[in-house]
């Protein structure tokens, strides 16, 4: 329980992926920010897997690779804050009960997958987060990995479920906005992802 409740307090706390949420679900609807809220829990995934596995570790120690990650990571945030910031806030609420597109184009449903799974695992914070975070909630002298599949499960539930409240805030905005309001969703979540990709890169291995 204590886990769960510190993991909603640091996902509750708007970040690059809740942003997203929001976004998509302003632009889409829910059922198509599903797809980014599905990346963004394979992310979630992806990086508690690598934190038990010792790349945290690595990035900890090595500046190289912490400079490395921090760089791109830094570059995809800002390249795609850019992009909405540039949205010209086109609503297709006919969009909204439609089959997912499929298709690679950018608002495609591999698209917004990839949008949210990128954000996450090309940022070392996270990485260096769940390598902190996690052992405190480990028994050292039990069984390691059904102790992380638990935590990775409860971690990932409570960040699906606060990122589907900010896509069902953003699908309801989406109803009673117009084309105008929906322009300054995009614009201002892409604006907070411009200043989390320059904040990024001012991190440092120990302020981490």
């Amino acid at each position: 329980m204590t886990f769960g409740l510190m993991a909603l307090v640091v996902v509750a706390t708007p970040g690059p992926t809740v942003l997203l949420a929001l976004s998509n679900g302003s632009q889409f609807g829910l059922g198509r920010a599903g797809f980014g809220i599905v990346g963004a829990a394979f992310s979630d995934a992806v990086l508690i897997a690598a934190a038990a596995l010792g790349l945290g570790v690595i990035l900890a120690a090595s500046a190289f690779w912490f400079t490395v990650m921090k760089t791109i990571g830094a570059a995809y945030l800002i390249w795609l804050g850019v992009q909405m910031m540039r949205s010209l806030g086109k609503l297709d609420p006919a969009s909204v009960d439609r089959a997912a597109n499929w298709g690679d184009g950018a608002d495609g449903a591999l698209a917004l997958f990839r949008k949210s799974l990128l954000v996450a695992v090309t940022n070392p914070k996270g990485y260096l987060f769940f390598t902190a975070f996690l052992p405190q909630f480990v028994i050292l002298s039990g069984p390691l990995v059904p102790q992380y599949l638990t935590l990775a499960l409860i971690f990932i539930v409570v960040d699906v479920a606060v990122m589907v409240a900010y896509a069902c805030l953003g699908a309801t905005a989406m109803k009673v906005l117009s084309e105008r309001g929906a322009l300054w969703i995009d614009r201002t979540s892409g604006g907070f992802l411009v200043a989390l990709g320059i904040a990024l890169t001012f991190v440092r291995r120990t302020e981490v």
